[in-house]
């Protein structure tokens, strides 16, 4: 018997597959402007996003190996996407102002769910 995956764990294809299949299929990017959506190509600042889910990852054993991976909808084309974000001491700067700008519902598990568990946004 194997146990369980604990959150730091799970790899980054595993999660991103998991926000995909629950209908965050939009890339969205973070810019010195704010977030950049894939699909309509516009620039939003962080606090514009609607945050469904941020998904923490921790590098076991690298500091630099820090993301966060947000479930969140661009107001500009409401597509909903995923955004990577790195966090900590290596973090690129426009990460963090992302990260800092972000509004992220109290309801929201900072930790994130399991492998799975992400919520399906498809009607």
């Amino acid at each position: 018997m194997t146990a369980p995956s604990l959150p730091e764990d799970v790899s980054l294809g595993v999660v991103l597959d998991d926000f995909r299949a629950a209908g965050f299929t939009t890339d969205l990017s973070a810019t010195d402007g704010g977030v950049a959506c894939g699909t309509c190509r516009s620039v939003a600042p962080a606090c514009e996003l609607l945050v469904h889910r941020v998904r923490r990852l921790e590098g076991a054993s690298d500091p630099d190996d820090m993301l966060a991976v947000v479930g969140a909808t661009c107001p500009g084309c409401r597509c909903d996407g995923t955004l990577l974000l790195s966090y900590g001491p290596g973090s690129d700067p426009a990460h963090a102002d992302v990260l800092a700008g972000l509004q992220v519902p109290d309801a929201v598990d900072a930790a994130g769910p399991a492998p799975g568990e992400v919520p399906s946004r498809r009607s």
